[in-house]
């Protein structure tokens, strides 16, 4: 069997697995919601627009200062300070500032200098000082030193003359505490150079006393200010350690020409002498001789002459006689230099002992000079201390005569031509937006809280049952209007879905049940039943409704013939079915309405009826009450094959849903599917799909069909119940 085009059996797992919502399903909400949204809309502009107009006209004037901060006046502490640091210590100053305009101490001058108490018509100043603070603003202009006051009031000439006002106690104050810290600073200035003034003149006495105890000479370029203290005893330790740097630097040297001659003999030691420079005549006479006859003797010997030869022999004799001499020479040097050696080594301990005394008595002066010169440094710092603070109090004095003024005015406050609030398009534009965002939230609010069904999707993952059909919003009865009324496709879908969802041809016996009264389930059934018998189907209604029966309306008959008179009497099936006008399409009214419906209705005749009519007639549709109000539903849905639940599009929650089919389900009954009534498609774009009959229907206006105008009907009945006469026209 197959399956309704609405109805996907895997669409129950599938809708586990689906994403959040998407942009369209917001845009829904505010489609669906539109109403509430326009309200709130509406509602929050009018209040808006209420509010501006009850508020008072404020004027505003304007007076612009500008500020010196420390970064900017200079001096020793700011010129230390680093480009951030004078950017930190500006805006501090600039917050600072708005602070005093606003204090209690200036609003206090301009609430006196201007009378405002009176003005303003209040009972004391404290009033006058909060409603002042109220209406004054301060801005800094962004990257400068200038500030804007800004004051508000109804009336422009006041406004003004607040603003100047304000401005000239906020000067005064400035002023005042200006002064007082300069006052303040200068004379702990001179508290300090009197008191330094003092610390000079202890310590100069001190000097003085310690030169004349000490019997130290200050010498140089100032009495009080040489970089050296030099004494006598200071030359004479200088000129003693000279003269024994000398003594130790001749030992040295001639212990270094004697260390020279040690362990050499004959012509070595001669030569070793020649080249210490000893200085000796005959050293110096006789050694260039013999060094010529020793190369003669070389030469003589390389040209071939042998050792016997005479002019060898010759040259050796001189070389011998000369040898003599120079080797005596020697040895009276070497024996002149130990002698002088000696000599000066005892001259050199007794000069070192001389100086050990004199250097014990350098020492002992040393110290007092030291002790000295602590108490001339002493005088000479706190001199220059006093130079320091002598020169800064001057400096200060100089800056206070010609300081400038930390605040200065660039442009007075004047009255206002226009008033500055209300600012009338500025609050609706408010109001607009704050309506919108309230009207958006309610609707979303409302979107969330609102657990009806709304969607195809809702009816199959909470129910767990196919959509047979989705029935526009606002169908009327088919046979009223026609049979190319677009409304009948509707219906024709739920045809076919019914027809290919039952078990089986037998199984024609089909109830309509909803959750509450006012779902569409009776005008549904009507039109099911109307495109059934125009598709061919012998169609018979039977109005199981017997609480509140409305079936008989549609076809303009009465009821008071019908089901129930059937039941309890022993009347023929013939005579309370009647034909309609539509043809193959038969209707049995509710009868007179009985005490116990649901006693007559689960009876045995009642089934056998059932039995009776799906014998006769193709298809067999019972109108019942809502499901969760009585249990007469409940007793149709055990009598026959199928169930069809009727929900209205957004009215019941989804657990009212769940009961219903809870009860259809626990008497026995098979419950087919769902009809989703009541949509309106036009603002739930998701259902035009399904919907899309009226896009076909109504693509060209020679196509749609035109309402027929139906005869007067001749219809009487009895009051009471009697006898139904029809015009043939009907029937």
């Amino acid at each position: 069997m197959a399956n309704p085009p609405y109805f996907n059996p895997n669409r129950f797992q599938q809708n586990s697995q689906e994403s959040g919502p998407q942009v369209g399903d917001y845009w829904q909400v505010i489609r669906n919601r539109y109403e509430v949204i326009l309200l709130s809309l509406l509602l929050v502009l009018i209040t808006a627009g209420f509010i501006t107009v009850m508020m008072e006209e404020k004027y505003e004037s304007t007076v612009v200062v500008q500020l010196t901060d420390i970064s900017q006046m200079g001096g020793d502490l700011t010129n230390t300070l680093t480009e951030g640091q004078k950017m930190f210590a500006s805006r501090n100053f600039i917050a600072n500032q708005f602070e005093r305009m606003t204090s209690q101490q200036v609003l206090q001058r301009v609430v006196r200098d201007e009378d405002l108490v009176q003005k303003w018509a209040l009972t004391d100043e404290n009033q006058a000082i909060a409603k002042l603070r109220d209406s004054v603003e301060t801005e800094n202009r962004r990257g400068t030193d200038i500030v804007e006051i800004r004051v508000r009031d109804t009336d422009a000439d006041l406004a003004a003359q607040i603003a100047n006002s304000l401005y000239r106690a906020y000067a005064e104050a400035l002023d005042d505490e200006v002064n007082l810290i300069n006052a303040q600073s200068t004379g702990d200035l001179d508290a300090q150079l009197d008191e330094q003034s003092e610390k000079v003149s202890e310590a100069r006495i001190k000097m003085h006393n310690a030169m004349r105890e000490l019997k130290v000479i200050d010498v140089g370029k100032g009495f009080y200010y040489s970089d050296e203290v030099v004494t006598p005893e200071d030359r004479i330790i200088q000129t003693g350690q000279e003269r024994l740097a000398t003594l130790e630097y001749e030992i040295s040297g001639m212990k270094s020409q004697l260390e020279g001659l040690q362990g050499l003999e004959g012509t070595d030691l001669i030569r070793k002498a020649a080249m210490l420079g000893i200085e000796d005549q005959t050293i110096q006479r006789y050694y260039p001789m013999f060094n010529d006859l020793l190369l003669e003797e070389q030469q003589a010997l390389e040209s071939g002459l042998g050792a016997n030869h005479p002019t060898v022999r010759a040259i050796r004799t001189q070389l011998d006689s000369l040898r003599g001499l120079l080797m005596e020479a020697v040895s009276d040097v070497r024996g002149a230099l130990e002698i002088q050696i000696t000599q000066l080594e005892k001259r050199l301990a007794e000069a070192e002992e001389s100086e050990d005394e004199k250097v014990e008595e350098y020492i002992a002066g040393a110290l007092d000079n030291a002790e000295y010169e602590h108490y001339r440094e002493e005088y000479r710092t706190e001199k220059e201390l006093l130079k320091a603070l002598t020169m800064s109090t001057y400096t200060k004095k100089i800056e206070e005569n010609k300081a400038l003024r930390p605040v200065s005015v660039l442009d007075k406050a004047v009255a206002g031509d226009f008033p500055v609030t209300p600012n009338k398009p500025l609050n609706l534009i408010l109001g607009s937006v704050l309506g919108l965002a309230f009207g958006l939230g309610i609707a979303f609010a409302l979107e969330f809280m609102d657990t009806s069904v709304k969607t195809i999707d809702d009816v199959e993952r909470y129910l767990n049952v196919p959509v047979l059909a989705v029935i526009p919003k606002d169908v009327g009865v088919l046979h009223r209007e026609g049979g190319m009324s677009p409304d009948a496709e509707a219906y024709r879908i739920l045809r076919t879905n019914i027809e290919f969802n039952r078990r089986s041809a037998d199984a024609n016996s089909i109830t309509m049940v909803s959750g509450g009264a006012g779902e569409g389930k009776s005008t549904t059934l009507v039109n099911l039943a109307y495109v059934c018998a125009q598709g061919g189907y012998n169609t018979l209604i039977i109005d199981g409704d017997l609480r509140r029966p409305t079936l008989h309306g549609h076809f303009d008959t009465s009821n008071s013939v019908g089901l129930t008179n059937y039941l309890t009497t022993n009347m023929p099936l013939e005579e309370v079915i009647l034909q309609t006008p539509i043809e193959n399409l038969y209707f049995m009214p509710s009868g007179i309405l009985p005490a116990d419906a649901a006693g007559i209705l689960n009876s045995r005749r009642m089934s056998e009826l059932i039995q009776d009519v799906k014998s006769r007639f193709d298809l067999v549709l019972v109108d019942s009450p809502p499901i969760l109000g009585v249990s007469d539903a409940s007793v149709l849905c055990s009598e026959v094959d199928m169930t069809v639940v009727v929900i209205q599009h957004r009215k019941l929650p989804r657990n009212m849903l769940q009961r219903v089919k809870k009860a259809v389900e626990s008497v026995g009954g098979t419950l087919l599917g769902v009809v989703l009534n009541n949509v309106d498609v036009r603002s739930d774009s998701q259902y035009q799909y399904y919907t899309s009959y009226y896009t076909y229907y109504a693509s060209g206006d020679d196509q749609a069909a035109k309402p027929k105008k139906r005869g007067k009907k001749e219809v009487s009945s009895s009051v009471g119940g009697g006898d139904v006469k029809l015009g043939d026209d009907v029937y």
